[in-house]
């Protein structure tokens, strides 16, 4: 693999959890198990090539709306993740960041989320940055807010409201914007992740299921990015 032209930042949209299921005759819940078993590969390959941010859409907001059933596997399964995995992630100095609001999580639920960040705050691996109960509309109202209120208290001007003003309020603040977006499963669309990031991000958009999507998959996707000519608004000479 050419480590040159490997995107300093990875978002992926892990969709298709509940189809592998289906597909394969099993509950929703064990479709979300498996599509764990491929996360934890993913994340390992992207720490050992140098990968600097992988952003992972693990809980929407719209999530929610889910079957009780599902929301209660889904918060089991994020509960379990934390416990099991924190010490491999914490030994390979993964800094990992909770994108979203975890004030609006069950109670044991937040204060794992809170605990993995505290404990992996200072390593300087590949920041791991995992959205939960996240909506970048809500996020980027909630930065404009935070901004209002500092023009409210006089701390700011209006005319200081810049692009990297407001960067700064959102949950990603200093991370480089998305290079790379992957969503597998076929679906061509966002979905409410990573607006303002993605503005001048490539696009992927394998057919696999997530649990199926393995490093070849993942390699075939990085390459895909180092072929594209990538201009930010100019025009190639």
């Amino acid at each position: 693999m050419n480590t040159s032209a490997l995107p300093r930042h990875v978002a992926i949209i892990m969709d298709g959890n509940g189809r592998w299921a289906k597909k394969n005759a099993l509950r929703v819940a064990l479709g979300h198990r498996k599509g764990v078993e491929a996360l934890r590969a993913i994340i390992r390959e992207s720490s050992d090539i140098g990968i600097e941010a992988l952003s992972l859409y693990a809980f929407s907001t719209e999530n929610w709306r889910r079957s009780p059933e599902e929301v209660e596997a889904l918060m089991g399964l994020l509960l379990e993740y934390f416990t099991k995995e924190i010490d491999e992630l914490d030994e390979n100095r993964v800094c990992i960041r909770i994108l979203g609001d975890k004030d609006g999580m069950p109670e044991k639920q937040r204060q794992a989320l809170i605990k993995a960040e505290e404990r992996t705050k200072n390593n300087t691996g590949l920041k791991l940055n995992i959205a939960i109960n996240y909506g970048s509309r809500a996020e980027l109202a909630r930065a404009a807010r935070i901004l209002a209120e500092k023009a409210v208290r006089g701390e700011i001007r209006p005319e200081d409201i810049t692009e990297q003003a407001l960067a700064d309020e959102l949950y990603t603040k200093g991370l480089p914007d998305v290079d790379l977006l992957i969503r597998t499963s076929g679906e061509m669309r966002l979905s409410n992740f990573l607006l303002y990031q993605c503005a001048y991000a490539e696009f992927v958009f394998p057919t696999v299921l997530w649990p199926d999507f393995d490093l070849a998959a993942y390699h075939e996707a990085l390459a895909a990015f180092g072929s594209r000519d990538r201009r930010f608004g100019g025009r190639k000479t």
